[in-house]
């Protein structure tokens, strides 16, 4: 059993996961320095699918270095870029090396991308593969082909807290969890007040659902307002942007109001723990676990 899942379902302990940088050369080494800096502080760390529509190594390789040395993954694979047959064979390869905790999501459009010629495939959504999990996990693949001994997969998705119409994202959460989803990893949320109402609405029909939200350390305003001009789903109140911008260090306001922001999405409702996604790489990270109360595991 993954640590992620005996902690989410056994315990009452948070959870904290990070995002793994997307690997574009360095070999081995870049994945050592970025295990030594991520693992010290959470639990599960993901391995993503080419994110953002930019081809990088894959999520299946990724995942697999991530693990020879000593960090567990969570191996995200989107719909965007693989038909049915690919992502049963990446969930399958991922459970050939032992990594049991996968994310089914469907991904950035192309045009989000650098290559923005790519094809989009999206031969099935992310609810449908989230249950091919399921399926597979009980024993078959999606044509009713045995697997013997069933992967023991540990089913995740993502979902978007602060994107309209909201009443809707609630639906799609509670979708996915019908699929088979069995925690949430939120996109970052800058209005407290959608994710609060995302949050109770979840836990009053499916409060077994594990909601992890997410936060986004970052320098200063550009990064805001980059996020609110370029990302799409996510927008940041014009007095958010404002405080950061007109603060006398706005390094040091936009720490302040992540912390905030995370302080606030732990005290909510069918939260279990955090995503944090490091835009820094700087020591900001050790001082923002530190505060949130945590204490870095001893490694070795």
């Amino acid at each position: 059993m993954s640590v992620l899942r005996e902690k989410l379902e056994n315990t009452s302990e948070l959870v904290f996961t990070a995002e793994f940088p997307s690997i574009d050369g360095g070999g081995m080494e870049s994945v050592v320095k970025n295990v030594a800096r991520l693992a010290p502080w959470f639990d599960a760390v993901n391995a993503t699918d080419n994110p953002a529509a930019h081809a990088h190594a894959s999520n299946t390789t990724t995942a697999i270095a991530m693990k020879m040395h000593g960090l567990e993954p969570i191996m995200q694979i989107v719909c965007r870029d693989k038909n049915r047959l690919a992502i049963q064979s990446d969930m399958m390869g991922a459970s050939l090396h032992g990594i049991s905790n996968i994310s089914l999501l469907t991904g950035d459009d192309v045009t989000a991308g650098d290559e923005p010629e790519a094809r989009r495939v999206f031969d099935i959504d992310s609810a449908q593969a989230i249950n091919i999990a399921r399926i597979m996990a009980s024993g078959t693949y999606l044509s009713g082909r045995k697997i013997n001994p069933a992967p023991d997969f540990y089913i995740g998705a993502v979902e978007n807290a602060a994107a309209p119409p909201f009443d809707y994202r609630i639906q799609r959460a509670l979708k996915k969890h019908r699929a088979g989803a069995q925690f949430l990893q939120l996109q970052i949320c800058y209005h407290p007040d959608r994710l609060e109402a995302f949050c109770k609405g979840v836990a009053q029909v499916a409060p077994d659902l594990k909601l992890i939200p997410t936060v986004v350390l970052m320098k200063g305003a550009r990064g805001l307002a980059f996020m609110n001009d370029k990302v799409p789903g996510i927008d940041v109140p014009a007095d958010t942007l404002s405080r950061v911008q007109n603060a006398s260090d706005p390094s040091v306001e936009v720490n302040k109001l992540t912390l905030e922001l995370a302080q606030h999405a732990l005290s909510l409702p069918g939260v279990r723990g955090l995503h944090v996604t490091d835009f820094r790489h700087d020591e900001t990270l050790d001082t923002f676990m530190s505060d949130l109360g945590r204490t870095p595991k001893r490694q070795g």
